[in-house]
């Protein structure tokens, strides 16, 4: 008899052993929280080394859960505005590469550029991100999601899409992998917050950046990122259903302008007596960190939470130098400057991630990481090894960082691009905006402005503010740096605006003398 039970204990082991073979992984559902033009400081969540005045005046008690629970990267970086870094998020191209380097105007063919005195109107590839390379003046790439959704992987849009302009494939989400959309356009912000407004869509009005696919909430007094948080749990429900694996883009319009109050938070933040604007946008904010909460509690009752990534991160650093309430420079204190500079308040974000089971709770990554390493991040998360992509990537995987936040990354040029005229600026050109290009490399940052063909060079490690001009004291370190960012813009045939006088192109940063 004990042969016997014996030789059952040994088949049923085999068989068990059998089916675990023959069963395929189980792939993790992924979620990208991105924030419209949201600051590094606009969070309860203190990014930097201590809680500064800014962490006190938001509420986010849901970014806190997402780093109690996961990773918190204090030297994430994106491009200056949203475009740029979205075509990198979704192909893995620093912005230098893929030559779109501004925001893109929902009419195609229409150059976002600000006409400039000094310059030449800039080549680059004003209608964005394409599947299509017959599509002019595009970036032909293959986007993560269509790799997604080719792998198995049930793929979802909500919200801001901004990849491109009307009229250009890469206008519709459904173009570049996405298997549901739910507003996402060629818009880069909402005509309207409100729904008494219809999101913008209103009779006689200019409705271009109309926010679609809502009319189920007109008049319903539903705010804007409380109807696109619905439509991503409803959407959700299909995949979960399905045990499918999905990946949401979940995209906010907030905290996009027009800086509007949500109602269900605005109060509080005028009983603390902070000015309208400022108040309005604060109400912003928590209204985003509500969706992320409601979002983390339906995976949870759902039974699904264990086995979903969030990713959380921004487009861009948040607004400074206009239509901001309260005094220039201070919205992103201690980095200086906001959206659109090429300083750490344009380009600094606040990111963090938990993969449970992988990610310890409360971690910290102090090294650098930038938008354009999402592409092979995700893929990897997904367990995806696409046999071809059309493009040459610049992103690297942080993969095993989330794995070990004390393994130390190898130092790598970090480029951010704009050879474009963002805004006529009625303040003085101190603020890193149109016209600049930069580069961090460890801890030291350089800055190269065009117009001037002049540098900064500054020690992050002592000098967050960027507030001490060392390339007078260090020009050997300017030199050095100028090499590896004018090496690594020609490596990527960066794109260099053309004085009008004379119609020659400027030096690159490494033939300056």
């Amino acid at each position: 008899m004990k042969k016997y039970k014996l030789l059952i204990i040994a088949l049923l082991t085999v068989k068990t052993t059998l089916f675990a073979q023959n069963q395929k992984p189980i792939r993790p559902n992924i979620i990208v929280f991105m924030v419209d033009d949201m600051g590094w400081m606009d969070t309860s969540v203190p990014f930097y080394d201590s809680i500064m005045p800014l962490n006190k005046r938001y509420h986010t008690p849901n970014m806190e859960r997402l780093a109690q629970a996961g990773m918190k990267f204090t030297d994430a970086y994106a491009q200056p505005v949203c475009t740029p870094s979205r075509v990198s998020f979704m192909t893995g191209m620093n912005a230098s590469r893929s030559h779109v380097t501004n925001w893109t105007s929902p009419f195609k063919n229409n150059d976002a550029d600000e006409k400039d005195e000094q310059f030449e109107p800039l080549e680059w590839n004003m209608n964005g991100l394409s599947n299509n390379a017959a599509t002019e003046r595009t970036v032909f790439a293959t986007p993560f999601p269509q790799l997604l959704k080719d792998a198995g992987y049930f793929t979802i849009h909500i919200g801001k899409a901004h990849w491109a302009a009307m009229g250009t494939p890469g206008a519709s989400p459904y173009n570049l992998g996405f298997m549901v959309n739910i507003a996402g356009h060629s818009g880069g912000h909402p005509q309207s917050y409100l729904s008494e407004q219809n999101y913008g869509n209103m009779p006689g009005k200019t409705q271009v950046q109309a926010v679609p696919d809502l009319e189920a909430y007109f008049k319903t007094g539903t705010f804007l990122s409380e109807a696109l948080t619905q439509e991503a749990l409803k959407t959700m429900e299909t995949p979960i259903a399905r045990k499918e694996p999905f990946y949401l883009n979940m995209a906010h319009y907030a905290v996009h302008t027009p800086i509007m109050a949500d109602p269900r938070f605005v109060q509080k933040y005028y009983d603390a007596g902070l000015d309208s604007t400022e108040a309005r946008y604060a109400s912003l904010v928590e209204g985003m960190d509500k969706s992320l909460g409601d979002i983390m509690d339906y995976l949870k009752r759902k039974g699904v939470d264990k086995n979903t990534i969030i990713i959380f991160m921004s487009d861009n650093g948040g607004l400074d130098h206009h239509q901001r309430g309260g005094a220039l420079n201070t919205h992103n204190y201690p980095l200086r400057s906001g959206k659109g500079s090429v300083y750490e308040g344009g380009i600094r974000e606040p990111m963090i991630v938990r993969w449970p089971g992988v990610t310890s709770a409360g971690s910290v990554y102090k090294n650098p990481v930038i938008i354009e390493d999402f592409f092979p991040s995700i893929l990897e998360m997904a367990g995806v090894k696409p046999a071809k992509i059309l493009q040459k990537t610049d992103g690297q995987s942080f993969v095993k960082y989330l794995k070990n936040p004390h393994l130390k990354a190898p130092d790598r040029p970090l480029v951010f691009h704009y050879p474009n005229k963002w805004i006529n600026l009625t303040a003085n050109e101190k603020l890193g905006i149109n016209y600049f290009t930069a580069l961090r490399l460890g801890n030291w940052k350089l800055l190269y402005n065009m117009r001037n063909r002049e540098f900064e060079l500054y020690d992050l490690a002592q000098d967050i503010r960027e507030a001490n001009n060392l390339s007078g004291k260090y020009p050997g370190m300017v030199k050095k740096l100028a090499l590896v960012l004018g090496k690594t813009l020609k490596e990527r045939n960066a794109q260099l605006p053309r004085e009008k006088a004379s119609g020659k192109m400027i030096p690159f940063p490494d033939e300056v003398q």
